[in-house]
């Protein structure tokens, strides 16, 4: 029943949307510069349904999509303050609050279709401090730039030109693999494969965070990053290795900001190194060969430290004021045990998002975005031995790319209150020819102040 009152509620706010005249005027004063607050809070809520149709599957495994009609909803709820500490020092903490689950428990498909789906899902409402960090910059002189209040930005002035530390637990996404068009599953594509590089192992608990430091240096028109985070003590966990010299996750980007006219445009190169006690694809499908047990098991050869390495690229870049295309490419060896986000090795997407300027609603965007997923080969044999990885674990495997495509049209009904309507395909969901396609509909409600 309370997933059936949701779904309406969210449909009665897309019917409003269509029907009402837009709330709020479409010419905004004109900005000034903000002054030094010593303090904000923010709160922001996120409602999403989803369903999938039946769909071809001659065979099911532990980490499948069950093939059947599913509605599935999940909430979350973040308050979040921070405090001015000293010149440049600030101190930041988010309150998290989900309900909820993703579809088949959020397995079955790589391209996993609501961002907003955690790994561990919950009947009833929990509670988390998901981020706290420290935040300290150092300016370098020179020209300065204003900073508008935002959930992790107090407003005030900064130099353009600066050093940052951040130290806390906090989101690798927050800081890492940015992208103007497809980055927030709260505001902009709902699918896992849009809002992040899938290639990426970013370091992230069952809930997406995880404790680490970062510094950064920024120029008017580029900025190097690095982080230097914590990770699980075994794969999709909550629990950290304590060895942190020894079990961690690397990750340095490079961004170049630059301008076509005077259309903004961005590319940020990525390159990351994890360590951890993951285990080998290669030795676990050597294993089930040579003793006859299968499936094939990775857990048992993970005794020792092993690499895992890949790199990704993201672009973002504005065509005219209402329009602007993105796109991602990453890579990773493949090698060893899938550790926090997802069992891809190969990923490359991209789409447009178009303001809605051009029919008298500049506060909506329709978006299309899609691309493909892929694994290498030993994962592939892995896989296919009946191993499982985070996301991937059908039994068996008749491998080929997955394929997914999502489009949304969002709209403002009020600058404060978003709805949204999706619609999202996967072809070969899991990498997995024998089953699929999967259609997924689904609606979003977003509150922000």
């Amino acid at each position: 029943m309370r997933q059936t009152e949701q779904i309406a509620g969210l449909v009665g706010g897309m019917i409003f949307c269509a029907t009402a005249a837009a709330a709020e005027p479409t010419n905004s004063p004109a900005a000034t510069e903000p002054l030094e607050a010593p303090w904000n809070w923010h709160t922001q809520a996120t409602v999403v349904a989803e369903g999938n149709t039946h769909f071809t599957a001659p065979y099911e495994g532990t980490r499948s999509l069950p093939d059947v009609n599913s509605v599935r909803e999940t909430v979350s709820f973040d308050l979040v303050g921070g405090v001015r500490l000293w010149s440049g020092a600030a101190a930041f903490a988010d309150a998290l609050v989900w309900q909820g689950f993703g579809l088949g428990n959020a397995v079955g498909l790589e391209a996993f279709p609501n961002g907003e789906a955690f790994k561990l899902g919950t009947k009833l409402p929990n509670i988390t401090m998901a981020r706290v960090f420290l935040r300290q910059s150092f300016g370098l002189g020179g020209e300065q730039e204003p900073v508008e209040d935002d959930m992790f930005e107090l407003a005030g002035k900064r130099d353009v030109s600066r050093l940052t530390f951040t130290v806390g637990k906090l989101s690798a996404k927050d800081l890492f693999d940015g992208n103007a068009y497809a980055n927030d599953p709260r505001t902009q594509f709902l699918d896992w494969s849009l809002m992040a590089n899938n290639a990426w192992d970013y370091p992230a608990d069952a809930l997406g965070y995880m404790t680490g430091a970062t510094v950064e240096l920024n120029e008017r028109r580029w900025a190097l990053r690095y982080g230097f985070f914590q990770t699980p003590r075994r794969s999709n966990g909550m629990a950290l290795d304590p060895a942190f010299l020894q079990a961690w996750a690397m990750v340095t980007e490079f961004e170049w900001r630059y301008a076509l006219g005077e259309r903004p445009g961005s590319v940020r190169v990525l390159g990351y190194l994890n360590r951890a006690h993951m285990g080998s694809y290669g030795a676990a499908v050597a294993s089930a060969l040579s003793t006859g047990i299968y499936p094939a098991d990775a857990t048992v050869t993970n005794g020792d430290y092993r690499y895992k390495f890949g790199t990704g690229l993201s672009w973002d870049q504005a065509l005219t004021k209402n329009l602007g295309v993105f796109g991602r490419l990453g890579w990773s060896d493949g090698r060893t045990e899938a550790w926090h986000f997802n069992d891809v090795d190969e990923s490359a997407t991209a789409g447009f998002s178009l303001r809605g300027g051009g029919w008298g609603r500049p506060d909506d965007t329709f978006a299309v975005g899609g691309g493909f997923n892929g694994i290498s080969k030993v994962h592939q044999d892995y896989l296919a031995a009946g191993g499982i990885g985070i996301l991937a674990g059908d039994g068996a495997l008749n491998y080929g790319w997955e394929q997914f495509f999502e489009t949304y049209y969002d709209c403002a009904i009020t600058h404060w209150l978003h709805t949204s309507a999706h619609y999202e395909f996967v072809a070969n969901p899991a990498f997995n020819r024998d089953r699929g396609p999967v259609h997924v509909f689904g609606l979003r409600a977003h509150v922000e102040f």
